[in-house]
């Protein structure tokens, strides 16, 4: 009988706009870790937390908080673009984001997304 893993996990290795990107997804019990790179590094880590509340449109707010590295907005609106859906798809699950990038333009992010999305381990 062959044993599950404890930590389900998968990485993938693109080219995104050029630049190489690195993406590692793990699921532990009570939350999910995505490490996206380009330069090889864990970089910011970023905790992303759905505050589930009562509101009209039934998804949960999502809070950034810098937890270490750069503390400045872009890296808060690249990790709510980059794993809202991985929060929502995994049961409003808390995700810690670690985020080195070199592109941060829109249409990279949507690639990431995409490739975040094929690394699912949730």
């Amino acid at each position: 009988m062959e044993a599950k893993p404890i930590v389900a996990s998968r990485q993938r290795t693109v080219v995104v706009q050029g630049v190489p990107t690195e993406v590692v997804c793990m699921a532990f019990s009570n939350s999910i870790l995505v490490v996206v790179t380009q330069y090889g590094k864990m970089g910011t880590l970023v905790y992303v937390d759905p505050d589930v509340v009562n509101n009209d449109v039934g998804r949960p707010v999502l809070t950034t908080k810098v937890l270490l590295g750069q503390d400045e907005p872009l890296i808060h609106v690249c990790a709510k673009n980059l794993v809202s859906f991985v929060s929502e798809e995994a049961g409003n699950k808390p995700v810690l984001l670690a985020i080195a990038l070199k592109d941060k333009t829109m249409e990279g992010i949507k690639a990431l997304q995409e490739v975040i999305q094929s690394c699912q381990v949730w």
